[in-house]
């Protein structure tokens, strides 16, 4: 026997996190055929498509519906497209109504369609194989108790989670301005009232952390970590809902981006520019090379910076799981004023 002593061998190092993707949101392209938005987004090099369920693209209540998912399936494995699928259209239940009627409507039939359009939505991604669903909670009806409304979200989101989890695709409700839940303190509201379901998950909209949160986008995206299943993106100013491409608002990139690479997400990040479809090609022309060179090296291990903020809630802090891929392959800011069309497809009060 030897008795040399010899080096400890060297560990590993540590292995690069997964490298952020990208994609743009047909709300932002609106005046294109889905097939043409599709291949535009390919041709362009992004990653996938945030798909928004409305009657010029897909269509929850077209009669046909079946073999038009089935032929959007083939269509984003020929392209090499993963997706996620929104709820966010501003007519698709109500002709008069924007986003009408919400989770929250006095009438019990009125909520019951919002739940049918997002069941629909649930067996769209399951069928799509989407990363994730996203919704909102729509804003708080004239004369209706905040406590009361916080009871009819618990109550009518619960069977859209037990299709959820049955599905395999999260659930991923976005904290919206003007809406009942408006910030990430108010998600964690809902999922302690739900019992905290694993089919519950986070829509992070890094405009509306600028707009509203205490936290700068950058922590908030930490702090949302363990919750994190769709992420939305575009440049936004403080107190001003208003989503804006890049370059023209307040937000500084590079650590938000870094921070979304730091905690491993995976899922899709969107770009989100419902207000800007006139000039929609465009705009995911020039917003895919800025968010690229914004974004840490894809070959570079990232440090985590960690928060100087816990999460809101540090009793239950779940580990973050991979998303499934595609098979086959504070104080209410001011608002623009009532009537405005909102700037986001999730719907505000602007």
């Amino acid at each position: 026997m030897s008795l040399v002593p010899t080096s400890p061998s060297p560990s590993a190092p540590p292995s690069p996190p997964p490298p952020l993707r990208f994609g743009y949101g047909t709300n932002g392209l609106a005046d294109l055929r889905l097939d043409d938005a599709l291949a535009l987004l390919a041709d362009l090099g992004y990653d996938g498509v945030g798909l928004t369920l409305d009657h010029m693209h897909l269509d929850p209540f077209a009669p046909d519906l079946a073999a038009r998912v089935r032929h959007l399936t083939h269509r984003l494995d020929a392209l090499g497209l993963d997706v996620t699928v929104e709820t966010g259209a501003r007519y698709v239940l109500d002709a008069r109504r924007k986003h009408g009627p919400s989770l929250l409507d006095p009438e019990p039939h009125d909520r019951a369609r919002r739940v049918d359009l997002l069941l629909r939505a649930v067996r769209i991604a399951g069928d799509l194989g989407a990363h994730a669903v996203h919704c909102f909670s729509g804003t708080l009806p004239p004369g209706t108790a905040t406590e009361t409304a916080w009871q009819r979200l618990a109550e009518t989101l619960a069977p859209v989670l037990d299709a959820a989890a049955s599905a395999g695709v999260p659930l991923a409700i976005e904290p919206e301005p003007g809406h009942l839940l408006a910030t990430l303190a108010d998600f964690h509201r809902l999922r302690r009232a739900l019992d905290d379901p694993a089919s519950l998950g986070l829509t992070l909209d890094i405009g509306h952390c600028q707009c509203l949160e205490p936290l700068p986008p950058a922590d908030c995206v930490r702090a949302a970590a363990p919750w994190l299943r769709h992420v939305q993106i575009e440049d936004m100013r403080r107190d001003v809902h208003e989503h804006l491409p890049f370059g023209d608002g307040e937000i500084d990139f590079p650590p938000v981006l870094a921070a979304l690479a730091d905690t491993g997400y995976r899922g899709l990040t969107v770009v989100e520019l419902p207000r800007h479809s006139h000039a929609g090609p465009h705009q995911a022309e020039v917003s895919l090379p800025f968010l690229r060179a914004a974004a840490p090296d894809r070959g570079t291990v990232i440090a985590s910076a960690g928060s100087t903020t816990d999460p809101p809630d540090p009793q239950r802090v779940p580990a973050v799981t991979p998303l499934p891929s595609r098979p086959s392959r504070a104080a209410d800011p001011p608002l623009a004023p009532p009537g405005e069309p909102s700037a986001t497809p999730e719907g505000s009060t602007r």
